[in-house]
C-alpha cells in the first residue's frame, strides 16, 4: 500500500486533528490551473494524492473541511484530460491506468453513496463526462485503450449522473447496442420491434415470445443450428461491449429515473435475451463445432452477457408501481422468466462453469427479489416453482462434500431470504413449501425393493435435502420451524433398524445435532436423549458379531457422527440454562461411557471415551472451577479424570520424550497404557489431548468431600466394572498404577513408599497429578472465569488477572485436606512441585514472546506470584511453607515479579485482606503469619532495591500514595516499621551482601534522584528508602490533587472562554460549592486537556530555549513543571478517550527529551523522577517512554553533548595543555563545562540501567530499545568523549552493554545471538578505544566523585572477570562456528583466530582497567592504607602478547600502554618492533615519534627518518627534545621541528623562548631562519626574542661570565650570533613594528638605567632620586606592554611608587606603573610594580617559573585546587632584568617586623578567630597553596627557603620567591643543609595540622593535594624534563653540579605504580614535617641576615 493511502486512512479515523496533514494531500494533487491546459501531465504521486483523497471522502464523507472535496470536483472536470495518453506518467502502463481507474471509481462511488449532497455535486460533472466518453467525441484525441479501460471501470462503479445526462447515455447505448448484434441474428430471431441504427450497420431485430415458445420446444434441429451459427459469428470483443452496455444500463436504472419510452425498450430488450438464454444453455457440446477452452471462454462471455441482461431486467422492474395491475403482470412474467433460466442453467452442460455459477446466482437473487419485493400471488407462484428447483439442485450428486457447491449455497439462501419475508406476511404457502421438501427424503425409490440394497448409495437427493434443511433451520433459526422438521427426522432415524445405521442415518444424525445446536428447549432435549441413547448403543454393540457388514457405518457413526454432533451441539449452544445441562448430561455420559469400556480391551475403552473429550472440552471452555458445585457435578468431572487417567488419554507430563500424536497399533495392558501416557509418546488422536487440556482449564479440584475424601475406597471402586482387571483386588494392577503415580511424580515419591496406596488410590492421584500439572502445561496454569472482581490487583502493569485464577488455588486444596495418610501427603505435595514446574517450563518456553503473547505470559506469572504471596496467610503451615518456598524459587527464576505492581500490592496489603475475612481469633497463628510477612516483606523490598532502586522506590511511592489503607491495619505499622530500617547509600550497605546493580555509583545516583530526597549527589549519602518515599507520595499526590481540582473547576465553569484573561467562577462555582453539577462531559475534559497540555508544551519549550541561548535553569520551577505536566499525562491513564493523542505525545516526547537537552545533573535529576514517576505509575507506558529516551540519547550522540563531546575541545587536560604538553591545536574552551554534562549522563545511565534490570527477562520490546541505544552508541567510530572525568559514566555504559550481551543466555534474546555476539564486539572495541589516549586524572575537589569513578571501572572489571569465567567451551565452540577463522570481521577486521583473538583481546582490556581502576582508587583515596588489590604479574612475554594485541586494535593503545608503563622494557621494546613494521600506518600518532626518532637513529640515519614529512605535528616539549644536541641537528628532524613550530601561533611558542635561544648554540640556520620567520607574525615574539638574545650576552668580567668559564668554539660562535640575529630581526621591521619596537625599547631602558644612576646617591636619597628620573620619562602611545606580561598595557608610572631595595651589587628598583588589560575595559586601570635588576642573572628564576608554570597549568587543567604564581621575569639584557612584583603580598619576614606571633597567630590577627569563616578561607586558601609548592619544590629542589623568599597575600596564599638555588645548589658551598623537599616550618604545621601529630582533617587534606598534584605532573614527566634540558649548556648556575636530569627525572619515580608514587609522596610530607633542618636554616639566616623566623 502506498505510504499516502496509509496516511489517509489514519487521517480518516481522526480528521480534526490531522487537518494539517489532509491539507498537505490536497495540495498533492494536480492543481486547477494546471488541470485548465490541455497538455497537462500528472506525477506519479499526484495520481496517488488524487486517490488518497478520494479514499478519504469514501470514508469520512461528511468531513467539515471543504478542500478534498473541492479537490476531487475540480479533477472531476478535468477528467476528460485522463483518457489522453499525454495526461499519465511515461512510466504508467495500461494496467496502472486501469487499475487507477477502478479505484478512483470505487472510491467516488462509495462517497457518493455515504453522501447525498456529494452525489448531487458529483452528478453535475460525471454525467456530461460519461455521456462524452462512451460517445466517442474526442476520438480523434483520446487513446482508445484508455477509453476502454475506463469504461470497463465505470461498468462496475457508476458514478451518480443527471436524469437528462441519463436519457442521453441510455439512447446512445441503445445505439452502440444495435452495432453489436450480426444481421444473421434477425433471421433467427424476428422481432416486432425495430431500433434503426445511426450508424451503417442497418436495423436491428428482436424475437416475439411466441416465437421463442416454438423455438423452445423444437427440441433442437434447424433452430439448434441457426444459434450456434449466429453464436461463432459473434466476437469476443462484441459480446464485452454488450455485456457492458447491459451493466452501465442497469447502473443507470439503479441511480435515476429515465424516460418511459426508455424504460419500455429496456424491458423489451432483457426479456428477449432471458427467453433466448434458455434454448442456448439447452444445445448440448456436441451441437458445437468449436471445441476446447477458446469455446469455454466464449460461452463464459455470453453467460455474462446474458447475468448482465439478467441484471438489467430485474433493475427496470423497480421503477414499476407495486399495485398496478400491469406491473404485476410484468412480475409474474419475469418471475417466471428467471425459474426456467435458472432451471436451464441447473441442467446445463455448462453449469460447472464460474460464469454459468454466477448466473444461476444472479437469477435466483433476482427471483427472490421480485418475490420479496412484490409478496402475494407471486410468491405464491414462486413457492410452487421453488419446490422442483431445489429438488433438481439436489439431485445434483456433486452436490455433496466438503462443498456444497455455489448453485446448492445460492438455492439455500434464495430459500431463507423467501422464508424470512413470507413468515409473517402468508405463512401457509411457507410451511406447506418447507413440510413438502422434509417429505421428500421419506419417498421410497425402487433401491428400497432391491434384495441386494445395502450394496446401494442412497440417492443424492435425500442427502442434499437432509443438509439443506439443516442448513435452512440454522440459517432461520425458528423454533417453529425446526418442530416442522425435527420430528420427522426422528421419526426416521427411530423407525430404521438402528443397528443396522446407513449414509442416510449419519445424514440425519448431523442434521439433527445442528438443529439442537439452535437452543430451542424442546428440541434440544429430544435430540441430546437420542444421541445418548444411540451413542451408549453402539459401545453395548460394539465387538459382537451382528452386522458385520456394515461396520465401517457404525464405526463412522460411534466415532465420527455423534462426536461431531456431541461437539456441535456444545460449541453453538449459548443458553447459559441449557449449556449447564448439557454440560451435566455429557460428564454422565463419560462416567457411563467409562464404566462400559473398561472392561473392553486396551484400546477400546479410550476409543469410546476419547471421541467425546472435544465436546467436554468445549462445554469447559466457560466453567469457572472455582465456583461452589454441586457435589453430583464434582463427582462426575472426578469420574472423567479417573477413567482419562485410566485409559491414558491425558498428554504426557514428563519431558523424558517427545509426544508423538501418531496413534500406537499395541492394544496392552491398562497399566501399560497409563505409564506411556505419563512419558509418552502419545498414543491417540492429537485433537483428544489438546482436549484433555482444555477440560484441566475448567475442572475443579477433585476434592468431593473435606473429611476422608481419599479414604473412603467405597465410591471409588464403583468407578470399577465388575468385570473388569482393575479392581481392588488385582495386586499387579495397583503395582502398575503406583508405578505410573511414581513416574509422573518425577520420582519424588518412591514406589515402594506407595504400599499403602491401593491400586484405585493410586489411579485417583494419578489423575490428580495429570489434571493439576496439565493445567499448567496447557495454559500455564489459569483457570477459566473472570478476570477481575472488587479485590482484584490494579491492571496498569498488564496485570489483569485476579490471583485467585491461579491454579495453584486448585492445587493447594487438596492440602487443605486434614488427618492424611503421610504417602498421600507426600504424593500431594509432590504434585504441587511438579505442577510448579511446569508452570515455570512453560513461563521459560514463552519467554521469547512479543506483543501480547507477552502480555499473556506475564500476566500469569504475576498471577501465580500474587497467589503464592497470599498463600503465605493459609492457616495450614505446611502450605504456607511451600507458599515461601515457590515464591522464592518463582523470584529468582523470574525477578520481573519484583517490580510488578500486583505483586508488590498482594505483598503489602495481603495479610490486611486476608485478616478481614477472618473469624476464628487465633493468636498463635497471627503472630506466625505476621513473623512470616515481615521476613519475606523485607527481602522482597531488599532485593529489588539491590536490583533496579529507581524502579522499587517510584513503586512504594505509588503504594505510599494510598494513604487510607495505609491506615485501616495494624500490618501498615509492620510495613512503616520495616521500610523505615532500610537505607541505601554510597556508603557500606548492610541492606544486602555483595555487589548489585544498586551499588554502581551511577544507579544510586538515580536512586537517589528517583527518591525524590533532595540529596547532593556530589556528597557521599545515605538514603532512607520509608522516609524519601513519604515524602515524595505526598508531593506526588498534591501535584495530582493540583490537576484533578484544576479540571474540576475548569469543567463546573462549562471551560474558560478564550481569549478572556480571568473568566468568571460565579454560576460555575456555585455549581462547585452546592455539588449540583452533573458528570463533567468529555468535551469539557478535552478542552482541559487541550488548554493544558499547551500551556505546559510552552512551558517546557520555553525551558529549552533558555538552556539554548546559555541562561541558568531554575531548578524548583523547573521540576514544578515537569511534576505537574506528569501529574497530568497520568491523569488520564484510566480513560479510553482517543482525543489530544497527538498533544499527550507531544508533552510525554517534552518530559522526556527537556532533561536531556538541558543536560545539567538538576535537570537530569528531575528528569529521573518524574520518569520513574512514569513507568511506575503506567507500566504499559514503559516501551513509550524509554523509546523516547532511547531516541533522545542517540541525539546527544549526533549533537556531541556530555558523555559523547568527542572534540578535542572537551578533552579537558588534553585540550587545555595544547599545545605545549599535548599536541593539537589550541582551541578556545567550550562555553559549557562539559563535566556537567557527563554527571547528568552519568543520571541517566543509571535510569537505563534500572530499566534494565527490570525489563531484561520479560521485556523483549523494551530490550531490544536498549539494543538500539546500545548499538547507536557503540559506533565503530569511537564517539565517546575524552575526558577524564567520563571514565566512570564510560566505563558504566560499558558495563550495560556487557549485562546486555550477557542475555545471549537468556532464551528471550537467543533468536538475537550473533547481533549479541557482534555487539559485544564493538562494545570491547569502544572499551579498548578509551585506552587510545593517555592516562589523565581530573578533580572537581569531590571526593565522592572521584571514588564513585573508580568504583565504576571497579565493577566494570568485576563483570569482566566474569565473563571471562564463564565463557566456556560451548561458547567458544558457537563463536568459532559463527565467526570462521580467516574471515573478515566487521570489528576486527581479518583475524586468524576469533576465538584466541577475543581471548587475547578480553585480557588486555581486562589488565588495562584493572590498571585504570587502581589509577582511580588512589586518586580517590591518595592517604589510604586500605591495600590494594593484588595483581597478577604478567612476564615478558605476556606484555609482548599484549603489546601486539593492542597494537593489531588500534596503534594508540600500545602507546597509551607504554606511557602506563614507562619503564617496562619488554614492552617498549616490542612497540618499538612493532612501530618499524607498520611505519606507514601510523603517520598521523604523534606519539610514535620516540620509538622510530631516537639517537641511534640519528647515528644511522635510518630510512624510518624518512617518515617524518608526513607524520602529524607533536607538542612543543617533544619537538623542543629533538633541539638537544642528542639528535645532532638531523636535516629531517629539524626539518619536522620546525614544521611543528610553525604549525602553531608564534605566541604559544614564545613560552619556551630560552630554551629557543638556547637551541641556537647547535644551529646551523634552520632554528634561525624559524625565529626570523615568526618575528614577522607576532610583534611581541620579536620583542621577547630580542630581550632573550640581550639577556644571554655575556660581558667581560661579569659573576655569568666567570661562573661559564673560558669560552670553547661552540660559546664563541653562540655569542657571536646573538648580536648578528638581534640586528636581523630589527632590520626585518616595517616602519610600524620598528616605531613599536624603538619606543618599547626606549622606555624600558630608560627606566632600567635609573639603578646605574643611583648607585653613587646616598642611600636615603635614592628614593627622591627615583622620582626625579621617573619624571623625566613619558609615555610615548598607548601599545606600551609591560615586558613581563604583554596582555598588559602601559598607562602611566607612578611617580611617587619608586623603592629602592636592598641588594649587594647594583640597586635594584620597584617601580609601580598604570596598567590596563589589553583585552578588558579601557578604564578599567590597575596598578602593577615591577622590580629592576642590574648585576642580577634572572634567567635562573625563568626556568624555574617555566616550571611552576607548567604545573600550574597542569593542575588546572585536571581540575586541581593547587595554587601557584609564577611571577613574569624576563632578562633584558646582560645581568638585567625585570621581575613581575607579586600583588598585595609581604613576605614572612615583613609579617614578623609587625608581631612577634607565629603564622597561627598572624592569621587569627588578619582573618578573624580560628572557626570563623575568614580564618578557615585563609587556612584553606593556606593549605592550596602550600601543597602546590610542596609538589613545585620536590621537583625543582629550591634552597635558600627563608622567610624573606616566602610571601603571603592578603588570603592567606603561601608564594615562592627567588629560585636562584635549585635542583643541584644550594647556599654555602652547596652544603645542602636544607635536607626536606619542601619548607613545613613549625607555625605553617600549626595552620595544616591543628592536632600537631598530623591526624587532622586539614593535614589529610593537604597530604591528599600534594599526593594529587604529583600523581598529575608524573603523567607530564618527559614535557617538564624536556623544559628544562634544553637549559643545560645555557651556563646557568644550576647545572653546574651533579646530574640535575637525572635526578629531576627519579623525582617523578616513573618506575612506582601510582600507590607507591602516593606513598612516597606522603612520605615526603612527612619528611618535611617541621623538620629540624628547616627551622635550622631559618635560624642561620636571622642570625647571619636578620630576616625574621
Amino acid at each position: 500500500m502506498d505510504p499516502m493511502i496509509e496516511l489517509c486512512d489514519i487521517i480518516a479515523k481522526l480528521p480534526d486533528q490531522f487537518r494539517d496533514k489532509l491539507a498537505w494531500i490536497c495540495g498533492r494533487c494536480p492543481q486547477p490551473e494546471n488541470l485548465q491546459n490541455d497538455s497537462a501531465r500528472a506525477s506519479r504521486s499526484q495520481l496517488n494524492a488524487v486517490i488518497a483523497v478520494a479514499r478519504f471522502l469514501s470514508k469520512c464523507p461528511h468531513s467539515k473541511d471543504d478542500r478534498p472535496i473541492s479537490t476531487l470536483l475540480e479533477f472531476i472536470k478535468a477528467f476528460p484530460l485522463t483518457l489522453r495518453r499525454s495526461f499519465w506518467p511515461q512510466s504508467y502502463k495500461s494496467e496502472s491506468i486501469a487499475s487507477f481507474y477502478v479505484d478512483f471509481l470505487t472510491y467516488v462511488c462509495e462517497a457518493a453513496n455515504a453522501s447525498k449532497d456529494l452525489a448531487s455535486e458529483i452528478a453535475e460533472y460525471f454525467g456530461e463526462v460519461v455521456t462524452t466518453t462512451v460517445r466517442g467525441q474526442d476520438a480523434n484525441t483520446n487513446d482508445s485503450a484508455i477509453s476502454r479501460a475506463f469504461v470497463l471501470a465505470l461498468s462496475d462503479n457508476f458514478p451518480p449522473v443527471l436524469p437528462s445526462d441519463a436519457d442521453q447515455l441510455i439512447d446512445h447505448l441503445f445505439k452502440q447496442l444495435a452495432t453489436l448484434v450480426p444481421a444473421s441474428q434477425g433471421e433467427i430471431i424476428p422481432g416486432d420491434l425495430e431500433i434503426s441504427a445511426a450508424q451503417s450497420n442497418g436495423s436491428f431485430y428482436w424475437n416475439s415470445c411466441a416465437d421463442q415458445l416454438n423455438f423452445i420446444n423444437d427440441g433442437g434441429g434447424a433452430m439448434c443450428k441457426q444459434i450456434v451459427s449466429s453464436f461463432e459469428e459473434e466476437s469476443m470483443e462484441s459480446l464485452e461491449k454488450q455485456q457492458v452496455v447491459f451493466k452501465m444500463i442497469a447502473h443507470v436504472l439503479v441511480k435515476v429515473s429515465i424516460d418511459q419510452k426508455h424504460l419500455q425498450q429496456v424491458r423489451l430488450i432483457a426479456k428477449k435475451q432471458l427467453q433466448s438464454m434458455s434454448a442456448f444453455l439447452k444445445i448440448s457440446k456436441h451441437d458445437w463445432n468449436e471445441q476446447g477452452q477458446n469455446l469455454k471462454s466464449k460461452i463464459s462471455t455470453k453467460l455474462s452477457v446474458y447475468r448482465a441482461a439478467a441484471r438489467m431486467q430485474i433493475a427496470s422492474l423497480e421503477s414499476l408501481d407495486l399495485d398496478a395491475k400491469t406491473s404485476k403482470k410484468l412480475a409474474l412474467e419475469t418471475l417466471a422468466l428467471l425459474i426456467d433460466a435458472a432451471e436451464a442453467c441447473l441442467l446445463s452442460v455448462w453449469r460447472k462453469l464460474r460464469a454459468c455459477e454466477e448466473l444461476f446466482t444472479s437469477l435466483l437473487s433476482g427471483i427472490a427479489q421480485v418475490a420479496v419485493s412484490r409478496g402475494g400471488q407471486p410468491l405464491r407462484v414462486l413457492l410452487i416453482r421453488l419446490k422442483p428447483l431445489v429438488l433438481a439442485a439436489c439431485m445434483q450428486a456433486d452436490t455433496w462434500g466438503s462443498s456444497q457447491g455455489v448453485m446448492f449455497d445460492g438455492v439455500l439462501k434464495t430459500c431463507c431470504e423467501i422464508i424470512e419475508s413470507g413468515w409473517a406476511k402468508d405463512r401457509a404457502p411457507i410451511d406447506t413449501f418447507i413440510m413438502g421438501l422434509a417429505t421428500s427424503i421419506r419417498e421410497r425409490n425402487d433401491y428400497v425393493e432391491q434384495a441386494d440394497k445395502e450394496n446401494q448409495e442412497v440417492p443424492a437427493v435425500q442427502l442434499n435435502v437432509i443438509r439443506l434443511l439443516a442448513d435452512l433451520n440454522v440459517a432461520i433459526s425458528k423454533p417453529e420451524v425446526v418442530d416442522m422438521i425435527l420430528p420427522l427426522f426422528i421419526e426416521s432415524l427411530e423407525e430404521g433398524d438402528a443397528i443396522t445405521p446407513s449414509l442416510l442415518r449419519l445424514r440425519l444424525l448431523d442434521a439433527v445435532s445442528r438443529m439442537a445446536s439452535l437452543g430451542f428447549e424442546k428440541s434440544y432435549r429430544e435430540t441430546v436423549v437420542l444421541m445418548t441413547r444411540s451413542y451408549l448403543s453402539k459401545i453395548s454393540s460394539a465387538g459382537s458379531g451382528e452386522n458385520k457388514s456394515s461396520t465401517s457405518e457404525a464405526d463412522t457413526e460411534r466415532s465420527e457422527t455423534l462426536p461431531a454432533g456431541f461437539l456441535l451441539i456444545a460449541t453453538d449452544l449459548k443458553n447459559a440454562k441449557l449449556r449447564s445441562d448439557y454440560r451435566h448430561r455429557l460428564l454422565s455420559l463419560c462416567s457411563d461411557v467409562g464404566l462400559a469400556a473398561e472392561s473392553k480391551s486396551g484400546r477400546s475403552g479410550a476409543d469410546f471415551l476419547g471421541a467425546l473429550l472435544p465436546a467436554v472440552a468445549e462445554m469447559c471452555s466457560d466453567f469457572d472451577p472455582t465456583v461452589d458445585l454441586e457435589p453430583s457435578l464434582l463427582k462426575l468431572f472426578r469420574n472423567l479424570w479417573f477413567y482419562i487417567a485410566l485409559f491414558g488419554l491425558a498428554p504426557p507430563i514428563q519431558k523424558s520424550q517427545k509426544s508423538d500424536s501418531t496413534t500406537s497399533n499395541s492394544s496392552g495392558s491398562t497399566g501399560n497404557i497409563t505409564l506411556q501416557a505419563v512419558g509418552g509418546p502419545y498414543m491417540w488422536d492429537a485433537q483428544w489431548s489438546s482436549s484433555v487440556q482444555r477440560i484441566a482449564q475448567g475442572t475443579p479440584p477433585l476434592v468431593v468431600s473435606s473429611v476422608k475424601w481419599l479414604e473412603d475406597e467405597l465410591e471409588l471402586n464403583t468407578l470399577h466394572n465388575p468385570s473388569s482387571r482393575q479392581g481392588t483386588g488385582n495386586e499387579k494392577a495397583a503395582i502398575s498404577q503406583r508405578t505410573a503415580l511414581s513416574t509422573a511424580l518425577g520420582g519424588r515419591v518412591d514406589v515402594g513408599a506407595m504400599t499403602t496406596i491401593s491400586g484405585v488410590k493410586a489411579t485417583y492421584l494419578l489423575a490428580v497429578a495429570f489434571l493439576e500439572i496439565i493445567r499448567f502445561i496447557s495454559n500455564g496454569g489459569i483457570l477459566n472465569g473472570g478476570t477481575s472482581d472488587a479485590t482484584s490487583n490494579d491492571t496498569s502493569d498488564g496485570s489483569s488477572l485476579n490471583y485467585s485464577r491461579s491454579a495453584f488455588s486448585c492445587a493447594f486444596e487438596y492440602l487443605k485436606t486434614p488427618n492424611l495418610m503421610p504417602a498421600v501427603s507426600q504424593c500431594l505435595t509432590a504434585i504441587v512441585h511438579k505442577a510448579f514446574e511446569a508452570a515455570v517450563s512453560w513461563l521459560e518456553d514463552r519467554i521469547t514472546e512479543t506483543g501480547n503473547g507477552a502480555v499473556i505470559r506475564d500476566s500469569t506469572l504475576f498471577t501465580h506470584a500474587c497467589f503464592l504471596i497470599n498463600s503465605m496467610s493459609q492457616r495450614e503451615e505446611h502450605i504456607r511453607d511451600i507458599s515461601v518456598k515457590l515464591l522464592g524459587q518463582l523470584r529468582d527464576k523470574f525477578p520481573q515479579v519484583l517490580w510488578n505492581s500486583s505483586c508488590v500490592d498482594s505483598l503489602l496489603f495481603f495479610v490486611q485482606n486476608d485478616t478481614t475475612s477472618t473469624v476464628v481469633n487465633d493468636p498463635a497463628w497471627e503472630a506466625a503469619v505476621r513473623s512470616l510477612y515481615q521476613k519475606n516483606v523485607r527481602e522482597w523490598i531488599v532485593v529489588s532495591l539491590s536490583y533496579a532502586p529507581c524502579t522499587t522506590q517510584g513503586l512504594l511511592q505509588e503504594k505510599l500514595c494510598k494513604a487510607n489503607t495505609w491506615q485501616k491495619s495494624q500490618q501498615t505499622t509492620d510495613v512503616v516499621s520495616l521500610l523505615s530500617e532500610i537505607r541505601i547509600g554510597t556508603g557500606k550497605n548492610d541492606c544486602w551482601s555483595g555487589i548489585r546493580t544498586a551499588n554502581i555509583p551511577a544507579v544510586m545516583a538515580s536512586a537517589a534522584a528517583a527518591s525524590g530526597a533532595n540529596l547532593k549527589l556530589s556528597e557521599a549519602f545515605i538514603l532512607e528508602v520509608f522516609s524519601t518515599g513519604i515524602v515524595s507520595a505526598t508531593v506526588k499526590c498534591n501535584y495530582a490533587g493540583e490537576i484533578a481540582g484544576m479540571r474540576r473547576l475548569y469543567n463546573s465553569m462549562g471551560g474558560f472562554q478564550a481569549g478572556a484573561p480571568q473568566p468568571g467562577v460565579g454560576g460555575g462555582l456555585q455549581r462547585l460549592i452546592s455539588g449540583a453539577f452533573s458528570q463533567p462531559q468529555q468535551t469539557e475534559d478535552d478542552a482541559f486537556n487541550e488548554v493544558s497540555l499547551s500551556k505546559f508544551v510552552r512551558l517546557l519549550q520555553q525551558f529549552v530555549n533558555s538552556a539554548e541561548k546559555g541562561g541558568e535553569l531554575d531548578k524548583s520551577q523547573f521540576r514544578e513543571t515537569c511534576c505537574q505536566a506528569t501529574a497530568l499525562l497520568l491523569s488520564t491513564l484510566g480513560s479510553d478517550r482517543k482525543s489530544n493523542l497527538k498533544g499527550f505525545s507531544q508533552l510525554l516526547r517534552l518530559l522526556c527529551w527537556c532533561p536531556a537537552y538541558i543536560a545539567t545533573p538538576d535537570a537530569m535529576e528531575t528528569g529521573v523522577f518524574i520518569w520513574t514517576w512514569l513507568v511506575s505509575a503506567a507500566s504499559q507506558w514503559g516501551s513509550l517512554v524509554l523509546t523516547e529516551l532511547v531516541d533522545a540519547w542517540l541525539w546527544t550522540i549526533d549533537t556531541k553533548r556530555g558523555l559523547f563531546a568527542s572534540d578535542k575541545k572537551y578533552s579537558g587536560p588534553a585540550a587545555k595543555l595544547r599545545p605545549h604538553l599535548t599536541h593539537g591545536e589550541p582551541e578556545s574552551l567550550p562555553d559549557i563545562n562539559p563535566v556537567d554534562q557527563i554527571l547528568a549522563h552519568r543520571l541517566w545511565l543509571g535510569f537505563f540501567i534500572d530499566r534494565f534490570e527490570v525489563v531484561r527477562h520479560n521485556s523483549v520490546e523494551q530490550l531490544l530499545l536498549i539494543g538500539r541505544m546500545l548499538q547507536g552508541t557503540a559506533k565503530l567510530s569511537w564517539s565517546f568523549s575524552h575526558h577524564p572525568a567520563a571514565a566512570g559514566t564510560f566505563f558504566t555504559f560499558m558495563l550495560l552493554g556487557i549485562k546486555f550481551c550477557s542475555c545471549h543466555s537468556q532464551r528471550n534474546l537467543q533468536n538475537f545471538r550473533r547481533g549479541l555476539q557482534l555487539l559485544e564486539d564493538r562494545l570491547y572495541r569502544a572499551c579498548l578505544g578509551w585506552f587510545a589516549y593517555d592516562a589523565q586524572f581530573y578533580d572537581i575537589n569531590n571526593m565522592n566523585f572521584a571514588q564513585t569513578e573508580a568504583q565504576a571501572v571497579q565493577y566494570f572489571c568485576n563483570e569482566m572477570v566474569n565473563s571471562l569465567q564463564s565463557d566456556s567451551k560451548v561458547r567458544v565452540q558457537e563463536n568459532e562456528d559463527t565467526l570462521a577463522n580467516d574471515e573478515y570481521h566487521p570489528v576486527w577486521g581479518q583475524m586468524d583466530n576469533y576465538a584466541v583473538g577475543r581471548e587475547k583481546r578480553k585480557q588486555l582490556l581486562l589488565m588495562l582497567c584493572e590498571h585504570e581502576a587502581d589509577r582511580l582508587f588512589v586518586w580517590a583515596h591518595p592517604v589510604s592504607k586500605e591495600p590494594m588489590p593484588s595483581r597478577a604479574k604478567l612476564t615478558a612475554e605476556k606484555w609482548i602478547e599484549h603489546a601486539r594485541t593492542a597494537f593489531s586494535v588500534d596503534p594508540r593503545i600500545a602507546f597509551s600502554l607504554a606511557s602506563r608503563f614507562p619503564t617496562n622494557t619488554s614492552l617498549r621494546a616490542e612497540i618499538t618492533q612493532l612501530v618499524q613494521s607498520n611505519i606507514l600506518d601510523i603517520r598521523d600518532i604523534p606519539e610514535a615519534l620516540p620509538f622510530f626518532v631516537t639517537p641511534k637513529a640519528v647515528d644511522e640515519n635510518s630510512v624510518l627518518l624518512q617518515q617524518l614529512p608526513h607524520w602529524a605535528a607533536c607538542s612543543i616539549t617533544l619537538a623542543l627534545e629533538f633541539l638537544t644536541p642528542l639528535y645532532k641537528g638531523h636535516p629531517r628532524v629539524m626539518a619536522y621541528v620546525l614544521r611543528v613550530l610553525e604549525s602553531y601561533p608564534p605566541d604559544h611558542v614564545t613560552f619556551y623562548m630560552p630554551q629557543l635561544v638556547q637551541s641556537l648554540r647547535y644551529d646551523e640556520g634552520r632554528v634561525e631562519g624559524y625565529l626570523l620567520r615568526a618575528t614577522k607574525k607576532s610583534d611581541i615574539f620579536a620583542h621577547i626574542l630580542i630581550w632573550s638574545l640581550q639577556g644571554e650576552e655575556l660581558e667581560e668580567g661579569s659573576e655569568a661570565a666567570i661562573l661559564a668559564g673560558p669560552p670553547d668554539e661552540r660559546a664563541k660562535y653562540f655569542q657571536e650570533l646573538l648580536p648578528v640575529v638581534r640586528q636581523r630581526i630589527i632590520d626585518g621591521f616595517g616602519p610600524q613594528a620598528r616605531d613599536v619596537f624603538e619606543r618599547e625599547f626606549d622606555f624600558f631602558d630608560k627606566v632600567t638605567s635609573i639603578s646605574g644612576v643611583l648607585y653613587p646617591i646616598p642611600k636615603e636619597e635614592r628614593r627622591a632620586g627615583i622620582r626625579r628620573e621617573l619624571e623625566k620619562i613619558q609615555v610615548n602611545g598607548k601599545d606600551l606592554y609591560l615586558p613581563t606580561a604583554p596582555n598588559k598595557l602601559v598607562r602611566g608610572i607612578k611617580l611617587d611608587s619608586g623603592i629602592p631595595l636592598q641588594s649587594a651589587a647594583k640597586v635594584p628598583i620597584m617601580i609601580t606603573f598604570y596598567v590596563i588589560d589589553k583585552n578588558g575595559d579601557e578604564n578599567d586601570v590597575m596598578p602593577q610594580a615591577c622590580i629592576f635588576k642590574v648585576g642580577d642573572d634572572c634567567r635562573q628564576d625563568v626556568l624555574a617559573l617555566q616550571v611552576i608554570s607548567q604545573l600550574r597549568d597542569i593542575f588546572g587543567a585536571v581540575g586541581l585546587d593547587l595554587y601557584l604564581f609564577p611571577y613574569g621575569v624576563l632578562p633584558t639584557g646582560p645581568e638585567r632584568g625585570i621581575i613581575e612584583v607579586v600583588p598585595n603580598t609581604r613576605s614572612r619576614s615583613q609579617m614578623g617586623e609587625t608581631t612577634d606571633g607565629g603564622l597561627y597567630e598572624i592569621f587569627q590577627q588578619d582573618f578573624g578567630p580560628v572557626g570563623s569563616p575568614s580564618f578557615e578561607a585563609a587556612r584553606r586558601n593556606f593549605i592550596v597553596s602550600s601543597a602546590g609548592y610542596a609538589v613545585a619544590s620536590l621537583l625543582l629542589q629550591p634552597k635558600d627557603r627563608h622567610n624573606g623568599n616566602l610571601l603571603f597575600d592578603n588570603s592567606g596564599r603561601l608564594v615562592h620567591i627567588d629560585f636562584g638555588f635549585i635542583f643541584e645548589i644550594s647556599p654555602g658551598g652547596n652544603m645542602r643543609f636544607e635536607s626536606a623537599h619542601f619548607k613545613l616550618s613549625h607555625e605553617m604545621t600549626q595552620l595544616l595540622d591543628p592536632s600537631g601529630v598530623m591526624k587532622s582533617e586539614t593535614w589529610d587534606h593537604f597530604v591528599s593535594l600534594c599526593i594529587k598534584g604529583y600523581l598529575a605532573s608524573r603523567r607530564y614527566m618527559n614535557g617538564i624534563i624536556n623544559t628544562v634540558m634544553l637549559m643545560l649548556d645555557s651556563g646557568l648556575p644550576c647545572f653546574s653540579r651533579g646530574d640535575p636530569i637525572g635526578n629531576l627525572r627519579k623525582r617523578f619515580h616513573p618506575e612506582m605504580t601510582e600507590r607507591e608514587a602516593a606513598n612516597f609522596m606522603k612520605s615526603v610530607c612527612v619528611d618535611a614535617y617541621n623538620k629540624w633542618t628547616t627551622a635550622g636554616y631559618d635560624l642561620i639566616q636571622y642570625l647571619q641576615q636578620g630576616i625574621e623566623k
